[in-house]
């Protein structure tokens, strides 16, 4: 009986502790995200690929490297599909983050790929960490385009 008792003291404490390592990561995380929300907002950026860098009304940074599939395969056709449901509201602008240590740092990039959703005076709306599917994007790009005023 008590090697039982043993056992389901050793599983609790790791339950514990498994717990305790999800949360701390996860505040981890968000304290990240409040900060990159928090920058200062980008007057000019890089414009690699971006379609209407000056005229949108919604910009998106997408970070990838060259050796990252998710990137490749998952990210930029999610992108693509934004833009083909945005239009010229909706620019993208790639950024290579190895080779951009300066954004990457700005908005705390932790993972490839991620995705900064911003309005046109350059404001963060929204930071994704990993894989955004369309459907989110179009999510945080609908709600930056509902605050634009109509002229």
């Amino acid at each position: 009986m008590s090697m039982f008792i043993l056992r389901i003291g050793v599983l609790v404490l790791v339950s514990i502790l498994l717990w305790l390592t999800i949360w701390s990561g996860r505040r981890f995380v968000e304290a990240q995200r409040r900060r990159a929300l928090a920058a200062t907002p980008i007057v000019s950026g890089p414009n690699d690929g971006d379609a209407n860098p000056g005229l949108s009304l919604v910009r998106i940074l997408a970070f990838s490297s060259a050796d990252c599939r998710q990137c490749h395969e998952l990210q930029i056709p999610a992108l693509q599909r934004v833009l083909d449901a945005r239009g010229s509201k909706v620019s993208v602008a790639e950024v290579d983050a190895p080779n951009s240590p300066d954004l990457t740092q700005r908005f705390r990039v932790l993972t490839l790929p991620s995705t900064v959703v911003m309005d046109a005076a350059g404001r963060a709306h929204a930071v994704n960490y990993g894989f955004a599917n369309t459907q989110r994007l179009l999510d945080q790009v609908d709600e930056v385009l509902a605050q634009v005023p109509v002229s």
